[in-house]
């Protein structure tokens, strides 16, 4: 009988072990604004309320549903133009509601805040064609409301119909976007970080001193690109800076997100291998910019299709593309990557082309990047459902056990959730999905604090650590003035 009870402990203490030494996922949720966000076409699906995206009982009901999930956050996709390179016109995406109409990202953010209590929330907010000194503005005040549930998803908008719409003759060269984009960090930090010391609030009834003037500084930025002198209109939010997104995938871009951001986003890799290749390039760069390289985390977009059999996942991914839109996606994979694919042969091989729109897309579908040629069709095809994210196709079980291979030999720290039929793709992987994760030791069953930060990075990690670099700007000596 000793024998026996010590044979289950020996057991238990290993099945112990092996759940410690598990990865813990996190999980975003990726959506945008829109009617079919990244999959054109899935808004005529029958599970599909992609339609209601104006009402804002959808936004509060998503919330809802993806804090029952205990997901970090809800990440919100954004652009400021219509994909109109394909035909070089505006027809085709307004036809196929290709990420138009598209509204606003933030506007919803306060209400989905009212109605949960640990969910973050991560708009996207262009760092080309919003002035720092109001973007660092907007996301501290809904830092405060929110009570620091909020990060920014960086990007160097890609669309030439943004730029021309918002006052520009052409759009900014790639290399000069990411230029700019390094001053625009420089002073949005400058903001967040330094302008307001912690104690300036002091609020004395008596003396009818609100804010001590002595504690609050003009930040007296001057570069190339920039000049903002002076102080910030928002006292310290709960953390400070917000949590840092990016999803830079050039060479330029992957310096800029091992510099800045705290969490990446990508769809560029296909297999472990690639997943691996890229996070362990991604943490060698962070080391060398002088960060913790484990104080990024790495989010690979997916496509979960889950069945109660896997022939039954196969038919529902079957029935799923059969929604998607051809001609919707030309015009939204042509808006991505900056070809106008109109002009191509569909058995043509997408190949030698350089664009200043995204990179990573066009990567994704080049040969030097994923040893495959594409033809145009088949990029379409499979761009068509989720952006060309990763599918995972099978029962519960099945998908569970993908996503603890990415995380635990792929190095994944967690996992942008990209829907194809809006919000079945969520309701589906939180019931089946969430609770085999959970039982396996390899999701929370509970959040573990209740500010963004501290939940992807734990408990007490309210702000940035230290060896960022937004902890490193320096505002002179003028500000004591």
């Amino acid at each position: 009988m000793r024998a026996v009870n010590r044979l289950r402990k020996t057991i238990h203490y290993y099945q112990r072990e092996r759940v410690m030494m598990k990865k813990q996922i996190r999980l975003n949720g990726f959506t945008q604004n829109t009617v079919a966000p990244h999959s054109p076409g899935l808004w005529r699906h029958p599970k599909d309320k992609g339609r209601q995206h104006g009402d804002l009982d959808y936004w509060i009901n998503l919330a809802k549903l993806l804090e029952r999930g205990k997901f970090d956050a809800l990440f919100l996709a954004d652009v400021h133009g219509i994909y109109d390179v394909y035909g070089d016109n505006h027809k085709t995406p307004v036809k196929h509601a290709v990420q138009v109409p598209l509204h606003n990202p933030l506007l919803q953010i306060s209400a989905m805040a009212a109605v949960t209590d640990n969910l973050g929330f991560a708009p996207t907010y262009s760092a080309t064609y919003t002035q720092p000194y109001k973007l660092a503005r907007d996301l501290s005040t809904l830092d405060h409301l929110t009570k620091g549930r909020v990060a920014w998803n960086i990007v160097t908008s890609y669309l030439r119909s943004e730029a021309i719409n918002l006052g520009l003759e052409e759009q900014m060269e790639h290399r000069m976007r990411y230029e700019r984009a390094d001053e625009y960090m420089e002073v949005v930090y400058k903001l967040w970080e330094k302008s307001w010391e912690d104690d300036a609030v002091i609020a004395d009834e008596v003396s009818g001193v609100y804010t001590n003037p002595n504690k609050v500084h003009p930040v007296h930025h001057s570069g190339k690109f920039f000049s903002v002198p002076g102080v910030h209109l928002v006292e310290p939010s709960p953390q400070r800076t917000p949590v840092l997104f990016q999803a830079g995938a050039s060479e330029r871009g992957r310096n800029f997100a091992a510099t800045h951001a705290e969490a990446i986003f990508t769809t560029l890799a296909n297999n472990i291998s690639e997943l691996k290749t890229f996070v362990a390039d991604i943490r060698e760069r962070a080391k060398r910019a002088g960060r913790n390289p484990e104080d990024i985390k790495v989010f690979p977009g997916i496509v979960p299709i889950v069945g109660e059999t896997e022939e039954e996942a196969k038919l529902k991914y079957q029935e799923l593309t059969s929604y998607v839109s051809y001609e919707g996606t030309l015009a939204l994979l042509s808006g991505h990557t900056g070809v106008d694919f109109s002009t191509y042969d569909p058995n043509q091989y997408v190949e030698n082309l350089e664009t200043n729109a995204s990179h990573g897309f066009l990567q994704k579908y080049t040969i030097a990047t994923t040893n495959k040629l594409w033809t145009v069709r088949e990029a379409v095809l499979h761009h068509g459902l989720g952006i060309g994210a990763t599918k995972i196709i099978g029962t519960p079980e099945q998908v569970a056990d993908e996503l603890e291979l990415m995380a635990n030999e792929g190095d994944a720290d967690g996992f942008n959730i990209i829907q194809a039929a809006s919000p079945d793709t969520f309701e589906d992987f939180i019931e089946y999905v969430i609770p085999i994760l959970q039982e396996r030791g390899s999701f929370r069953k509970e959040y573990e604090a209740s500010t963004l930060r501290e939940n992807l990075f734990g408990k007490g990690h309210v702000h940035l650590p230290d060896n960022h670099p937004a902890k490193k700007v320096s505002i002179g000596l003028a500000e004591k003035v």
